[in-house]
C-alpha cells in the first residue's frame, strides 16, 4: 500500500493550499480517509476525515470551517483544501487509510508526510 501526499509548501497567513493523497495498493473505495497533522513538538492530531463513500466527513474544531476535505473514488485521491491559513496550521501533513467508522478514526495505512508552512 503506498499513499503520496503533495501539495505542501510555503503560503502566507490567509492563504490557500490544496493536499492530495493518490493511493494505490489497496482497494480505495473501501478505506476511509484522513488528513492528520503534526506540528513540531507536539503530537500527530486528525484533521479531517471521510467515509468511503465520500458521504460523511469529520473535522477537527480547529479548522471547521476552513479546511474542506474531500475524494474522488474514480482517481483514488483524496484531497484538502485549506483556506484562511495561519501561523498555527504550520505542520507536517499525513494522509491515512482507515477500515470502520469515520468518527473513529484509527488508521491501517500511513503516507508520508508533505509539510506545510504558513508565514505570518
Amino acid at each position: 500500500v503506498q499513499l503520496q501526499a503533495s501539495g505542501g509548501g510555503l503560503v502566507q497567513a490567509g492563504g490557500s493550499l490544496r493536499l492530495s493523497c493518490a493511493a494505490s495498493g489497496l482497494t480505495f473505495s473501501n478505506y476511509n480517509m484522513g488528513w492528520f497533522y503534526q506540528a513540531p513538538g507536539k503530537k500527530r492530531e486528525l484533521v479531517a476525515a471521510i467515509s468511503s463513500s465520500g458521504i460523511s466527513t469529520n473535522y477537527a474544531d480547529s479548522v471547521k470551517g476552513r479546511f474542506t476535505i474531500s475524494r474522488d473514488n474514480a482517481k483514488n485521491t483524496v484531497y484538502l483544501q485549506m483556506d484562511s491559513l495561519d501561523a498555527e496550521d504550520t505542520a507536517v501533513y499525513y494522509c491515512a487509510a482507515a477500515w470502520g467508522q469515520v468518527t473513529l478514526f484509527v488508521p491501517n495505512y500511513w503516507g508520508q508526510g508533505t509539510l506545510v508552512t504558513v508565514s505570518s
